[in-house]
Protein backbone atom coordinates (compact mmCIF):
# COMPACT_ATOMS: atom_id res chain seq x y z
CA UNK A 1 0.00 0.00 0.00
CA UNK A 2 1.47 3.34 -1.03
CA UNK A 3 1.89 6.00 1.63
CA UNK A 4 1.77 8.79 -0.95
CA UNK A 5 -1.52 10.68 -0.84
CA UNK A 6 -0.54 13.66 -2.99
CA UNK A 7 2.53 13.78 -5.18
CA UNK A 8 3.38 17.31 -6.17
CA UNK A 9 6.39 19.57 -6.33
CA UNK A 10 7.15 21.89 -3.43
CA UNK A 11 5.00 25.05 -3.64
CA UNK A 12 6.66 27.77 -5.73
CA UNK A 13 5.41 30.94 -4.05
CA UNK A 14 6.02 34.35 -5.57
CA UNK A 15 4.66 36.55 -2.76
CA UNK A 16 2.94 36.31 0.61
CA UNK A 17 -0.32 38.10 1.38
CA UNK A 18 -1.37 39.18 4.88
CA UNK A 19 -4.80 39.26 6.51
CA UNK A 20 -5.60 40.44 10.02
CA UNK A 21 -8.64 40.30 12.28
CA UNK A 22 -9.48 41.72 15.72
CA UNK A 23 -8.77 40.06 19.05
CA UNK A 24 -11.22 40.69 21.89
CA UNK A 25 -8.69 42.05 24.37
CA UNK A 26 -11.05 41.96 27.35
CA UNK A 27 -12.04 38.31 26.83
CA UNK A 28 -8.67 37.35 25.25
CA UNK A 29 -10.72 35.84 22.42
CA UNK A 30 -8.91 35.46 19.11
CA UNK A 31 -10.43 35.25 15.63
CA UNK A 32 -10.04 31.69 14.37
CA UNK A 33 -9.46 30.85 10.71
CA UNK A 34 -10.83 27.49 9.52
CA UNK A 35 -8.69 26.25 6.59
CA UNK A 36 -11.10 23.38 5.87
CA UNK A 37 -13.95 25.79 5.19
CA UNK A 38 -12.12 28.89 3.98
CA UNK A 39 -8.70 27.76 2.78
CA UNK A 40 -9.52 28.45 -0.87
CA UNK A 41 -11.00 31.94 -0.38
CA UNK A 42 -10.64 34.67 -3.00
CA UNK A 43 -7.43 36.48 -2.03
CA UNK A 44 -9.06 39.82 -2.87
CA UNK A 45 -12.20 39.09 -0.82
CA UNK A 46 -11.32 37.37 2.48
CA UNK A 47 -14.13 35.99 4.68
CA UNK A 48 -15.37 38.32 7.42
CA UNK A 49 -13.95 39.60 9.71
CA UNK A 50 -10.54 39.18 8.03
CA UNK A 51 -9.07 42.35 6.53
CA UNK A 52 -6.77 42.29 3.51
CA UNK A 53 -3.60 44.27 4.25
CA UNK A 54 -1.93 43.48 0.95
CA UNK A 55 1.37 41.90 -0.05
CA UNK A 56 4.27 41.66 2.37
CA UNK A 57 8.03 41.27 1.87
CA UNK A 58 10.68 39.36 3.80
CA UNK A 59 8.26 36.97 5.49
CA UNK A 60 10.30 35.13 8.13
CA UNK A 61 9.04 32.67 10.74
CA UNK A 62 11.05 31.41 13.68
CA UNK A 63 10.29 28.61 16.10
CA UNK A 64 11.74 29.20 19.56
CA UNK A 65 10.13 26.16 21.17
CA UNK A 66 12.59 24.22 23.32
CA UNK A 67 12.66 20.43 23.43
CA UNK A 68 14.47 18.88 26.38
CA UNK A 69 15.72 15.31 26.66
CA UNK A 70 14.74 13.35 29.77
CA UNK A 71 17.62 11.03 30.61
CA UNK A 72 18.16 8.22 33.08
CA UNK A 73 20.57 5.46 33.82
CA UNK A 74 24.37 5.28 33.87
CA UNK A 75 25.54 6.45 31.48
CA UNK A 76 22.56 8.73 31.02
CA UNK A 77 20.50 7.91 27.95
CA UNK A 78 17.54 9.77 26.50
CA UNK A 79 14.31 7.92 27.19
CA UNK A 80 11.78 10.70 26.66
CA UNK A 81 11.53 14.16 25.21
CA UNK A 82 9.37 17.02 26.44
CA UNK A 83 8.72 20.59 25.37
CA UNK A 84 9.83 22.93 28.13
CA UNK A 85 9.06 26.25 26.41
CA UNK A 86 6.77 27.26 23.55
CA UNK A 87 7.74 30.30 21.52
CA UNK A 88 7.24 31.51 17.95
CA UNK A 89 7.89 34.78 16.14
CA UNK A 90 7.17 36.17 12.70
CA UNK A 91 8.70 39.14 10.87
CA UNK A 92 7.99 40.90 7.58
CA UNK A 93 7.53 44.31 5.97
CA UNK A 94 4.26 45.73 4.65
CA UNK A 95 4.39 46.75 0.99
CA UNK A 96 1.40 49.11 1.47
CA UNK A 97 0.80 51.98 3.89
CA UNK A 98 -2.57 52.49 5.56
CA UNK A 99 -4.17 52.96 8.95
CA UNK A 100 -4.00 49.30 9.98
CA UNK A 101 -0.56 48.65 8.48
CA UNK A 102 0.80 51.62 10.43
CA UNK A 103 -0.87 50.49 13.64
CA UNK A 104 0.42 46.93 13.34
CA UNK A 105 3.95 47.94 12.39
CA UNK A 106 4.12 50.47 15.23
CA UNK A 107 2.64 48.10 17.79
CA UNK A 108 1.54 50.99 20.02
CA UNK A 109 -1.43 53.38 19.97
CA UNK A 110 -1.91 54.56 16.39
CA UNK A 111 -3.07 58.15 16.93
CA UNK A 112 -5.46 59.81 14.49
CA UNK A 113 -4.39 63.39 13.85
CA UNK A 114 -7.76 65.10 14.25
CA UNK A 115 -8.55 68.40 12.60
CA UNK A 116 -7.63 70.97 15.22
CA UNK A 117 -9.38 74.09 16.41
CA UNK A 118 -7.97 77.40 15.21
CA UNK A 119 -5.29 78.52 17.65
CA UNK A 120 -5.12 75.17 19.47
CA UNK A 121 -2.08 74.60 21.67
CA UNK A 122 0.49 72.52 19.82
CA UNK A 123 0.95 68.87 20.84
CA UNK A 124 3.11 66.06 19.47
CA UNK A 125 0.09 63.88 18.68
CA UNK A 126 -2.26 66.71 17.71
CA UNK A 127 -3.91 69.59 19.55
CA UNK A 128 -7.53 70.08 20.62
CA UNK A 129 -9.82 68.75 17.93
CA UNK A 130 -12.65 70.50 16.13
CA UNK A 131 -15.98 69.56 17.72
CA UNK A 132 -17.06 66.12 16.50
CA UNK A 133 -20.19 65.82 14.34
CA UNK A 134 -23.25 63.99 15.68
CA UNK A 135 -24.76 61.29 13.48
CA UNK A 136 -28.40 61.79 12.51
CA UNK A 137 -30.94 59.11 13.39
CA UNK A 138 -33.05 59.25 10.22
CA UNK A 139 -32.21 57.57 7.97
CA UNK A 140 -29.92 55.36 10.00
CA UNK A 141 -26.19 55.34 9.28
CA UNK A 142 -24.47 52.16 8.12
CA UNK A 143 -20.90 50.84 8.03
CA UNK A 144 -20.38 52.66 4.71
CA UNK A 145 -22.82 55.61 4.85
CA UNK A 146 -22.65 58.23 7.61
CA UNK A 147 -25.71 60.46 7.90
CA UNK A 148 -24.47 63.80 9.24
CA UNK A 149 -26.88 66.28 7.59
CA UNK A 150 -26.29 68.80 4.83
CA UNK A 151 -24.84 71.54 7.07
CA UNK A 152 -22.24 69.26 8.69
CA UNK A 153 -21.45 67.47 5.42
CA UNK A 154 -20.33 70.78 3.91
CA UNK A 155 -17.36 70.73 6.33
CA UNK A 156 -16.00 67.49 4.84
CA UNK A 157 -14.43 66.75 1.46
CA UNK A 158 -14.19 63.73 -0.83
CA UNK A 159 -10.95 61.87 -0.10
CA UNK A 160 -10.86 63.04 3.51
CA UNK A 161 -10.35 60.58 6.36
CA UNK A 162 -12.80 60.37 9.26
CA UNK A 163 -12.71 58.69 12.67
CA UNK A 164 -16.05 57.38 13.98
CA UNK A 165 -16.38 56.56 17.67
CA UNK A 166 -17.87 57.61 21.00
CA UNK A 167 -16.95 60.53 23.24
CA UNK A 168 -14.42 59.64 25.91
CA UNK A 169 -16.17 59.85 29.30
CA UNK A 170 -13.48 58.93 31.82
CA UNK A 171 -13.47 55.15 31.34
CA UNK A 172 -10.37 53.09 32.09
CA UNK A 173 -9.25 49.87 30.42
CA UNK A 174 -9.37 49.04 26.72
CA UNK A 175 -11.04 51.67 24.51
CA UNK A 176 -11.97 51.79 20.83
CA UNK A 177 -14.90 50.30 18.91
CA UNK A 178 -14.38 47.14 16.87
CA UNK A 179 -10.72 46.83 17.89
CA UNK A 180 -9.05 48.02 21.09
CA UNK A 181 -6.94 51.01 20.08
CA UNK A 182 -5.46 51.82 23.49
CA UNK A 183 -5.52 50.99 27.20
CA UNK A 184 -6.35 53.84 29.57
CA UNK A 185 -4.71 53.48 32.99
CA UNK A 186 -6.28 56.56 34.63
CA UNK A 187 -9.07 58.93 33.58
CA UNK A 188 -8.24 61.60 30.99
CA UNK A 189 -9.80 65.00 30.28
CA UNK A 190 -9.84 64.78 26.45
CA UNK A 191 -13.39 64.13 25.16
CA UNK A 192 -11.90 63.17 21.76
CA UNK A 193 -9.44 60.58 23.12
CA UNK A 194 -11.33 57.50 21.85
CA UNK A 195 -11.57 59.05 18.37
CA UNK A 196 -7.84 59.82 18.59
CA UNK A 197 -6.94 56.15 19.08
CA UNK A 198 -9.81 54.34 17.35
CA UNK A 199 -9.15 52.06 14.39
CA UNK A 200 -12.71 52.71 13.21
CA UNK A 201 -11.49 54.98 10.41
CA UNK A 202 -12.62 55.40 6.80
CA UNK A 203 -12.04 57.56 3.73
CA UNK A 204 -14.87 59.54 2.13
CA UNK A 205 -15.68 58.39 -1.41
CA UNK A 206 -18.62 60.72 -2.08
CA UNK A 207 -20.86 63.27 -0.37
CA UNK A 208 -24.53 63.75 -1.23
CA UNK A 209 -27.75 64.73 0.54
CA UNK A 210 -26.05 65.09 3.91
CA UNK A 211 -24.46 61.64 3.77
CA UNK A 212 -20.77 60.70 3.73
CA UNK A 213 -20.22 57.51 1.75
CA UNK A 214 -17.00 55.68 2.63
CA UNK A 215 -14.67 53.72 0.35
CA UNK A 216 -14.83 50.63 2.60
CA UNK A 217 -16.95 49.51 5.59
CA UNK A 218 -15.90 50.63 9.04
CA UNK A 219 -14.13 47.91 11.02
CA UNK A 220 -16.72 48.17 13.84
CA UNK A 221 -19.70 47.88 11.48
CA UNK A 222 -22.69 50.20 11.57
CA UNK A 223 -22.21 53.06 14.06
CA UNK A 224 -24.18 53.29 17.30
CA UNK A 225 -26.23 56.31 18.30
CA UNK A 226 -23.47 57.43 20.71
CA UNK A 227 -20.78 57.68 18.01
CA UNK A 228 -19.62 60.94 16.44
CA UNK A 229 -17.49 61.82 13.40
CA UNK A 230 -14.17 63.69 13.45
CA UNK A 231 -12.10 64.73 10.46
CA UNK A 232 -8.59 63.21 10.30
CA UNK A 233 -5.58 64.74 8.53
CA UNK A 234 -3.14 61.86 9.13
CA UNK A 235 -1.76 59.38 11.64
CA UNK A 236 0.92 59.41 14.31
CA UNK A 237 2.58 56.71 16.41
CA UNK A 238 4.82 57.31 19.41
CA UNK A 239 7.94 55.30 20.08
CA UNK A 240 8.17 54.46 23.75
CA UNK A 241 4.42 54.19 24.33
CA UNK A 242 3.28 51.38 26.65
CA UNK A 243 0.34 49.85 24.73
CA UNK A 244 0.74 46.58 22.79
CA UNK A 245 -1.31 45.94 19.66
CA UNK A 246 -2.72 42.39 19.49
CA UNK A 247 -4.33 40.85 16.40
CA UNK A 248 -5.14 37.54 14.76
CA UNK A 249 -3.30 36.95 11.48
CA UNK A 250 -3.40 34.75 8.39
CA UNK A 251 -0.59 34.65 5.83
CA UNK A 252 -1.14 32.99 2.45
CA UNK A 253 1.43 31.82 -0.06
CA UNK A 254 -0.15 30.61 -3.31
CA UNK A 255 1.82 28.18 -5.45
CA UNK A 256 1.96 28.03 -9.23
CA UNK A 257 -0.24 24.91 -9.30
CA UNK A 258 -3.03 26.55 -7.32
CA UNK A 259 -2.01 25.02 -4.02
CA UNK A 260 -1.64 27.17 -0.91
CA UNK A 261 0.39 27.28 2.26
CA UNK A 262 -1.58 29.06 4.99
CA UNK A 263 -0.07 30.20 8.29
CA UNK A 264 -2.61 31.16 10.94
CA UNK A 265 -1.49 32.93 14.12
CA UNK A 266 -4.52 33.36 16.42
CA UNK A 267 -2.75 35.92 18.64
CA UNK A 268 0.15 38.14 17.65
CA UNK A 269 1.64 40.91 19.78
CA UNK A 270 4.35 43.32 18.67
CA UNK A 271 7.82 42.32 19.83
CA UNK A 272 9.97 45.18 18.48
CA UNK A 273 10.06 48.94 18.37
CA UNK A 274 9.03 51.19 15.50
CA UNK A 275 11.32 50.87 12.50
CA UNK A 276 11.34 50.96 8.70
CA UNK A 277 12.98 48.84 6.01
CA UNK A 278 14.16 50.93 3.07
CA UNK A 279 14.66 49.49 -0.42
CA UNK A 280 16.65 51.32 -3.10
CA UNK A 281 14.81 52.44 -6.23
CA UNK A 282 16.12 53.83 -9.51
CA UNK A 283 16.72 57.56 -9.66
CA UNK A 284 18.18 57.81 -6.18
CA UNK A 285 14.87 57.19 -4.40
CA UNK A 286 14.20 54.80 -1.55
CA UNK A 287 11.02 52.85 -0.95
CA UNK A 288 10.07 53.04 2.73
CA UNK A 289 8.51 49.80 3.97
CA UNK A 290 6.84 49.35 7.34
CA UNK A 291 8.77 46.71 9.28
CA UNK A 292 6.79 44.50 11.65
CA UNK A 293 7.83 41.79 14.12
CA UNK A 294 5.48 39.80 16.33
CA UNK A 295 5.53 37.17 19.06
CA UNK A 296 2.81 34.52 18.93
CA UNK A 297 0.67 34.01 22.04
CA UNK A 298 -1.11 30.72 22.77
CA UNK A 299 -4.70 29.56 22.33
CA UNK A 300 -6.43 26.25 23.04
CA UNK A 301 -7.46 24.26 19.98
CA UNK A 302 -11.17 23.44 20.32
CA UNK A 303 -10.60 19.99 18.77
CA UNK A 304 -8.50 18.54 21.61
CA UNK A 305 -7.54 21.34 24.00
CA UNK A 306 -3.89 21.43 22.88
CA UNK A 307 -1.94 24.66 23.34
CA UNK A 308 -1.16 26.18 19.91
CA UNK A 309 0.63 29.34 18.78
CA UNK A 310 0.42 28.75 15.00
CA UNK A 311 -1.55 26.57 12.58
CA UNK A 312 0.21 25.76 9.30
CA UNK A 313 -2.06 24.34 6.61
CA UNK A 314 -1.51 23.00 3.11
CA UNK A 315 -4.52 23.41 0.81
CA UNK A 316 -4.28 21.40 -2.41
CA UNK A 317 -4.97 23.17 -5.69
Amino acid sequence: MSGVVTETMAPAVERIRAYFAPVNRVAKQATIFDPAQNGGFNLCAPPAPWIDLGWIAGFKRKCGTKIDALRRGTPAATHLQARSEIDATVEFAFESWGKLQLALAAGVQQMNLLKTETGATVAGSGGTGVAAVVLENTPASTATVLQVGAIAAANFAVGELVAVDIDYAGATGFVGSGVSGAYVKSALADVDYVRRVTLNVGRIASIANGALTLEAPLIAGGPTAEMKVSGVVGFCDREGSSFFQEWSAVFVGEGQQGERVVWHYPRLQTMSGITEANAALTGGFEKVRLSAAFRALPVKDAVDGETVVCFRSYVAG
